[in-house]
C-alpha cells in the first residue's frame, strides 16, 4: 500500500464513524418559535355524564432558546388556559416556564412544557423528518406509524393554508384513573409536522372512555399552529388528502347536501302556498263591509215545506157563531131575538 492510499485508508476510517452519528434530520435552531390554538373537550356523556360537557381552550407558544452541541436544546413556553363546563365552572389561569429537550434521542431533558403523568416522555411537538412511510416514532408515550411523507394538510390558519406535511397515526388504549373516574379509554391520534424543520404543524386526538357501569364519555383534543418563525411548505389541497384536508371535504359535502335540502324545502314551500291560493276560499270583506252573495241556483223550485211535526194531518177549524138577545116586552127577560115567545112568561115577541 502507498503513502497516498495509506492515508486515504485511515481518513476514512476517522470520518467514518462520524458520518454515522450526524443526523439525516433538520436540527433545531436558536429563536425557533411556533405558536398555537389547543381545545380540549369532553361530551357525548353516558350514564353519571349524561348531560355534562366540558371544554379547556388553550393559546399557547414554544420557542427554542439554545442549542448545545451535546445534541440537547432549552426552550421556553407559555400557555393561556380557559376552562369551563356545564356545572358553571369557569376558571382563567397562565402556565409557564423553561424545558429541554435532546434533538438526537427525542426525549425531553431538564422538565417539560407542563406534561404531567409521563415516565421519561419524548417531545409532541418535534420528529425526525428523514423518516420514511412505515417508519416508527412515539409521541410522550405513545407509538406511531409514518402513514406519509408528503401529505396535504388543510390548516387554515394564519400560519398557511394547504400545506405539505408529514402525517403519522397512532391507536392505543390505557385505564384512566384521575378526577373524572376509573375508566377503559381508547383512543386515536393523527398528527402533522413540518417536513422542512420536524415541528408540530396540527394533530387530532380522540379518545371514547367507558366503564363497567355503563358511564362514559368522548373526549377530543385538537391543535393547529397559527403563527411560526420558519416557513412552512405550501401544497396543493385534493379530496383525497388524509387529515383535515379529506374531513374539510366531508364538511364541504355536507354542506352542500344541507343546501340541496333547504332548497327542496323552499321549493315544496312555494308550491304549496301556489296550491293553496287555487283551493275556493271564503269571500274575503269588500272595502264596503258588505260581502258579495253567491248566485241563485238555476233549476225546479224546491218541494214545500210542512211545518207540521210527524206528518200529521191539518187540524179542522170549528166557528162557533153567536146570537144576539133581546128584552121580553112583558117580563123584560133576555130572549133570543129569534125566538117567536118569551120562555119565561109564554108571551109573544110582537
Amino acid at each position: 500500500m502507498t503513502g497516498y492510499a495509506l492515508l486515504f485508508a485511515v481518513a476514512l476510517i476517522l470520518l467514518a464513524p462520524a458520518a454515522a452519528t450526524s443526523p439525516a434530520y433538520s436540527t433545531p435552531a436558536v429563536h425557533d418559535r411556533f405558536s398555537y390554538d389547543e381545545t380540549v373537550s369532553v361530551g357525548n356523556g353516558v350514564g353519571d355524564y349524561a348531560g355534562y360537557s366540558d371544554s379547556t381552550a388553550i393559546n399557547g407558544s414554544v420557542e427554542v432558546t439554545a442549542v448545545h452541541s451535546n445534541g440537547t436544546a432549552q426552550a421556553y413556553y407559555y400557555n393561556v388556559n380557559h376552562y369551563t363546563n356545564t356545572d358553571g365552572q369557569d376558571y382563567r389561569w397562565t402556565s409557564s416556564g423553561p424545558f429541554g429537550f435532546s434533538w438526537q434521542t427525542f426525549l425531553y431533558v431538564n422538565g417539560t412544557d407542563n406534561e404531567t403523568g409521563y415516565v421519561n416522555p419524548t417531545v409532541w411537538f418535534y420528529i425526525d423528518n428523514g423518516l420514511t412511510a412505515g417508519s416508527g416514532v412515539t409521541l410522550l408515550d405513545s407509538s406511531f406509524t409514518v402513514v406519509s411523507t408528503s401529505n396535504a394538510y388543510d390548516l387554515g390558519t394564519a400560519a398557511g393554508g394547504w400545506v405539505k406535511t408529514i402525517f403519522i397515526e397512532g391507536n392505543g388504549s390505557y385505564a384512566r384513573d384521575d378526577s373524572y373516574g376509573e375508566f377503559n379509554a381508547v383512543y386515536n391520534w393523527k398528527a402533522y409536522f413540518d417536513p422542512s424543520t420536524g415541528y408540530i404543524v396540527a394533530y387530532l386526538y380522540t379518545e371514547q372512555d367507558s366503564n363497567s357501569s355503563g358511564d362514559g364519555f368522548t373526549l377530543t383534543d385538537s391543535l393547529a399552529v397559527t403563527q411560526t418563525s420558519y416557513p412552512l411548505t405550501p401544497a396543493t389541497g385534493s379530496s383525497s388528502s388524509t387529515g383535515t384536508g379529506s374531513q374539510v371535504s366531508d364538511v364541504l359535502l355536507y354542506a352542500i347536501l344541507g343546501g340541496i335540502v333547504i332548497v327542496v324545502i323552499i321549493v315544496v314551500i312555494v308550491i304549496a302556498v301556489l296550491v293553496s291560493r287555487r283551493r275556493r276560499r271564503l269571500p274575503r270583506h269588500s272595502m264596503t263591509g258588505q260581502v258579495p252573495m253567491a248566485p241563485r241556483p238555476v233549476g225546479p223550485p224546491p218541494p214545500p215545506v210542512n211545518l207540521i211535526p210527524g206528518g200529521q194531518p191539518p187540524v179542522q177549524q170549528i166557528i162557533i157563531k153567536e146570537t144576539v138577545k133581546v128584552n121580553c116586552r112583558y117580563c123584560g127577560s133576555l130572549i133570543d131575538s129569534t125566538a117567536e115567545k118569551c120562555p119565561f112568561c109564554g108571551a109573544t115577541r110582537t
